[in-house]
């Protein structure tokens, strides 16, 4: 399982986080019973010209790969934050687009606006952020938004809640590899996972 998650300026940084710390504590835990790099984890700046971007808060991470050279994944994740910026940022709208074939699509939080933005999400159930669901439901109405869960999937798309709601749908995600791995892993992060999904 190749993921790549995708950052870019003004990213909730638990949006991008939480989900990166899930997926290397399975690398970690895959790599003690067999190969070291059945998980691996690449983060992608949504800028061609530049690796570093600023999420919320200040905090600066720093990518592996651009959308200019980013390889194919098994698995893409998009977080959320403040979108408004990149969601008008036709290179970037553009990419994802492009890897809307890639096998497994998730995103976090208001992530999902860049999912509908780029044309992955048009008619599905899907989920966001409690405070953006009336917005988003405004904005693509053929998407049936709803809340109350942390995670909702639709064959290969998944779309979480917000925030915090990424750690759940990324150890669901995790047990795509091995269906052991969600127990063990949320284990061994002291984390008390919300398994429930749609």
């Amino acid at each position: 399982m190749h993921i790549g998650i995708l950052i870019f300026d003004e990213v909730e940084v638990l949006d991008a986080c939480g989900p990166f710390e899930v997926f290397s504590v399975a690398a970690r835990l895959q790599g003690k019973d067999r190969d070291p790099e059945a998980i691996k984890v690449t983060l992608v700046s949504a800028y061609p010209e530049r690796a570093v971007v600023v999420a919320r808060g200040g905090l600066k991470l720093t990518a592996d790969t651009t959308i200019a050279d980013a390889p194919p994944f098994s698995l893409l994740l998009v977080p959320g934050g403040v979108t408004a910026e990149v969601e008008r940022d036709p290179r970037v709208i553009e990419w994802i687009a492009e890897r809307s074939s890639t096998p497994i699509v998730a995103s976090v939080c208001t992530g999902a606006f860049l999912l509908a933005e780029a044309g992955i999400l048009t008619n599905q159930t899907v989920t966001t952020h409690w405070e953006d669901q009336a917005e988003l439901a405004a904005r693509y109405p053929g998407l049936t938004v709803v809340g109350g869960l942390r995670w909702v999937q639709q064959g290969r798309i998944f779309t979480s809640a917000g925030i915090s709601a990424g750690i759940d749908l990324a150890l669901h995600l995790t047990g795509l590899a091995d269906p052991g791995l969600p127990t063990r892993v949320a284990r061994q992060m002291d984390y008390a996972w919300q398994a429930e999904g749609e």
